[in-house]
């Protein structure tokens, strides 16, 4: 494996990841020799983190690097890598790194057949694109799938972006890449809808109620699991359920199907755990199952 205690990187995408992860391996000392990004976005992000670099289509960039990273799209990388490798811009004996979640090296095949050595380093962090997440890389864990000839390479280069990295097999990729979609995405989406129902509830600013609350929540969650679960549901205050689900319908439909979801999901947990009794969660999933499919639900017993 060719690599130097310094790379000369070229960058391929220069989005919210990209562009920062370059930035910090300039930082580290490495050479960013050559970026594509043909967006105003990317350009911006460009001009602001990554000064005097050059832009370059990405096939100049793939030749002008001993390491490329790729740090375009999920769907794109596929035809990326592709058309890189036909055109000849990917050589024998280059580093071709990609940092993607859901991939791991099998969407570089085309590129190893060649006789690059190959690695994929995803860092389990949400992006911004500015200079704030710099100091966010500090501790970032990286999903690292690599060759043997590559194992080397991704801790040097995961160290000199502060990170730490954790060792992903090929088939759990997806699976890898699920459970951090699942967790930061949703985690957004649910926020968001909290802060309508406390925003129609009158509260003025719904983040600073919500804030206190949801961060001794989610230290409980990722430190206790499901032990740290609270709550109506846990507790079986089915009319409480009924009331939530009539005032959510009436209020802020859209968050409806969310709440039940995740309630269901609350109730078959404290079940199997034996904090919630057969009977009650019974009752619950129930009132759940009509609040979804058109029934009206009052505020009774």
């Amino acid at each position: 494996m060719m690599q130097t205690s310094k790379a000369r990187i070229g960058v391929v995408g220069a989005g919210r990841v990209g562009a920062v992860l370059a930035a910090a391996l300039r930082t580290a000392g490495h050479e960013i020799v050559a970026v594509a990004g043909e967006s105003p976005a990317s350009r911006t992000r460009i001009e602001t983190l990554l000064p005097g670099v050059p832009v370059d289509k990405p096939t100049a960039v793939a030749r002008a690097c001993d390491l490329l990273l790729l740090t375009v799209p999920d769907d794109m990388l596929d035809n990326v890598v592709n058309m890189l490798t036909a055109s000849g811009a990917i050589r024998s004996g280059q580093n071709v790194a990609h940092t993607s979640g859901r991939h791991g090296l099998a969407v570089l095949e085309p590129a190893r057949e060649v006789g690059a050595h190959v690695l994929a380093m995803h860092p389990a962090m949400t992006f911004t694109g500015t200079d704030v997440d710099l100091a966010r890389l500090a501790g970032c864990v990286f999903g690292v799938t690599a060759a043997p000839d590559t194992r080397a390479l991704a801790e040097t280069l995961v160290a000199d972006l502060g990170g730490t990295p954790i060792w992903v097999p090929e088939d759990r990729r997806t699976l890898y890449h699920a459970g951090l979609a699942h967790g930061a995405n949703h985690l957004v989406t649910l926020v968001s809808q909290a802060m309508d129902l406390l925003r129609e509830s009158g509260a003025d600013d719904p983040a600073a109620t919500l804030r206190p609350l949801l961060t001794a929540a989610l230290d409980n969650a990722l430190t206790y699991g499901d032990a740290a679960l609270t709550g109506p549901i846990v507790r079986g205050d089915v009319n409480t359920v009924r009331a939530h689900l009539a005032d959510i319908a009436e209020n802020a439909p859209h968050t409806l199907e969310s709440y039940v979801v995740m309630a269901r999901a609350t109730a078959n947990t404290a079940v199997l755990d034996g904090r919630l009794l057969p009977i009650r969660a019974a009752k619950l999933i129930g009132i759940l199952n009509d609040a979804v499919s058109g029934v009206t639900t009052g505020h009774g017993a």
